[in-house]
C-alpha cells in the first residue's frame, strides 16, 4: 500500500511538471500584452470587450506572428514587476518610451523597446473656469497635481510643481480628471490623446486643456530585457506599416497627424 502510494505520489509530480512546462510553452507561445483602460490606446467596449489603436495593431501583429493576443489589465505602476513575473511579455499601453521613472530612470535602461510608433505629449487639464489662473509653466509651481503613478505624467508634474508643490498619485490616468473636477487638485498632468477625447466632454464638459506646452514624446512597445520577441514585433510592425494597415487603424482612431514610426528608435 505505501509503494502504491509513493509511485501515485511520483506520477502525480511528474505530470505536474509536464503541465507546467507545457504552459510555459503555450504561453511563450503568445502575445501577452499589459494595458490599462487608456482611451484611445485600449479600452472596453460595451460588451466589455479590449479594444483601442493599441489593442488593435497588438492584434494585427499577433496575426503577423501567428500568435494568439491575450490582454492583462495592470496597474500601471506594477508594470515592471508584471512584466519581469512573466505575468506578461510586454507593455503595449501608449507607452511612453523616451522618458523617466520619478526617480529618474530611463524607462530604456529598464526594458527593451520596440520602434517608435505614435507621437505623444503630456499636457495640463484644468477647470475651464480658472483657465485664467493658469497660462504658463510657471503658474503651476508650488500647486497640487495628479497625474497616473509611474507615469510620464507623473514625472513631468513633479518638474512642474518643484519642491514646494503636492502630488497626488492615481491608479489611472482618467482618474485623474475626478480629481480635478472635484478641486481636489489644481491640475492633471495627463497624455494628451486621452484629454483630447475628454476635457470638455460628458463629464468633464468643465474641464479642459490648458494653453501651456509641454515637451514632445514617443510611444513604443515595452518587452524585458533581452527578449527574442522585440525584434519580431519589430518586423511585424514594419511590414504592417509599409502595407498601409497601420496608416488605416490610425485613421480608425483619429491618430493619424500622430503616427510616425521610427525604426531607429531604441529607447
Amino acid at each position: 500500500m505505501k509503494r502504491f502510494t509513493f509511485t501515485l505520489l511520483c506520477v502525480l509530480i511528474a505530470a505536474a511538471v509536464i503541465f507546467n512546462g507545457c504552459k510555459k510553452v503555450k504561453d511563450a507561445e503568445k502575445l501577452i500584452c499589459g494595458v490599462t483602460d487608456f482611451e484611445p490606446m485600449n479600452f472596453r467596449d460595451s460588451n466589455g470587450k479590449w479594444t483601442g489603436f493599441d489593442t488593435e495593431l497588438a492584434i494585427l501583429v499577433g496575426q503577423k506572428l501567428k500568435m494568439p493576443v491575450d490582454f492583462i489589465e495592470i496597474e500601471w505602476a506594477n508594470k515592471y514587476n508584471e512584466l519581469n513575473s512573466r505575468t506578461i511579455n510586454c507593455i503595449w499601453n501608449g507607452f511612453t518610451a523616451n522618458s523617466s521613472e520619478s526617480d529618474g530612470t530611463r524607462r530604456g535602461a529598464l526594458v527593451d523597446f520596440s520602434y517608435s510608433y505614435l507621437r505623444n505629449q503630456q499636457c495640463i487639464v484644468i477647470k475651464a473656469d480658472r483657465a485664467g489662473d493658469f497660462k504658463a509653466v510657471g503658474d503651476l509651481a508650488g500647486k497640487t497635481a495628479a497625474a497616473e503613478t509611474g507615469s510620464a505624467g507623473e514625472s513631468a508634474a513633479q518638474e512642474i510643481v518643484g519642491d514646494t508643490g503636492k502630488i497626488v498619485g492615481t491608479a489611472a490616468q482618467t482618474n485623474t480628471f475626478i480629481e480635478v473636477k472635484s478641486g481636489a487638485v489644481d491640475f492633471a498632468v495627463v497624455d494628451i490623446l486621452l484629454a483630447q477625447r475628454l476635457a470638455g466632454s460628458g463629464d468633464y464638459a468643465d474641464l479642459k486643456i490648458a494653453d501651456i506646452s509641454l515637451s514632445y514624446e514617443v510611444y513604443a512597445v515595452g518587452f524585458k530585457k533581452g527578449s527574442a520577441l522585440r525584434d519580431k514585433v519589430n518586423k511585424a510592425l514594419k511590414e504592417l506599416y509599409d502595407e498601409g494597415k497601420v496608416n488605416e487603424l490610425a485613421k480608425k482612431y483619429k491618430l493619424e497627424d500622430s503616427l510616425v514610426l521610427d525604426t531607429s528608435f531604441n529607447g
